[in-house]
């Protein structure tokens, strides 16, 4: 499903734990981390699809999980020319994601990255809150960033914490 202006609608979860870090991930096979992230089916609202993504790359359902929060609107990202497949139609230039922001409420032990017959990671770890501004690929990085600015607040009521990540942000996001 790819809207009028090219984009493919996606949730996005940043998971945390008692401590606020963050849940982390390995795509499988590679050296590429990110949060838990899906596209959006039709007929499914984006929480339906958070919840549904969830399950399926981590392998946690609804009662396992406190919503804290999520970004009050739609968060884009374009994707590299080499990446866009322009003989697909239609053509998919990026992504709008919704971010959820939710708290695990259950063990650690429960997560299962093997749940699904596709899984997305081989790894895990938890990662400090701008942590991952460091690692995700450079083209989500101005998203990543945008995101986690907006959840922050939510995450810690006091001030977040002092960001230490100041590399250049390259991508061209909305």
């Amino acid at each position: 499903m790819i809207d009028s202006e090219g984009y493919r609608p996606n949730v996005a979860i940043v998971l945390c734990n008692d401590r606020r870090r963050l849940f982390w991930g390995r795509r499988i096979g590679q050296n590429a981390w990110q949060f838990p992230q899906g596209g959006i089916k039709a007929r499914e609202t984006p929480e339906q699809a958070m919840y549904r993504e969830l399950e399926e790359e981590v392998g946690l359902e609804p009662h396992q999980v406190e919503i804290i929060g999520s970004t009050d609107d739609w968060l884009h990202y374009r994707l590299p020319q080499r990446y866009i497949r322009h003989h697909c139609r239609p053509v998919c230039i990026g992504q709008k994601q919704r971010w959820f922001l939710l708290r695990l409420r259950c063990a650690e032990g429960d997560l299962c990255l093997d749940k699904s017959p596709e899984p997305e990671f081989d790894q895990w770890r938890w990662v400090k809150y701008w942590h991952p501004l460091r690692e995700v690929v450079y083209f989500k990085r101005r998203v990543y960033a945008r995101a986690l600015e907006q959840l922050a607040p939510l995450l810690f009521p006091e001030g977040p914490p002092v960001r230490r990540y100041s590399n250049h942000l390259r991508q061209n996001c909305r």
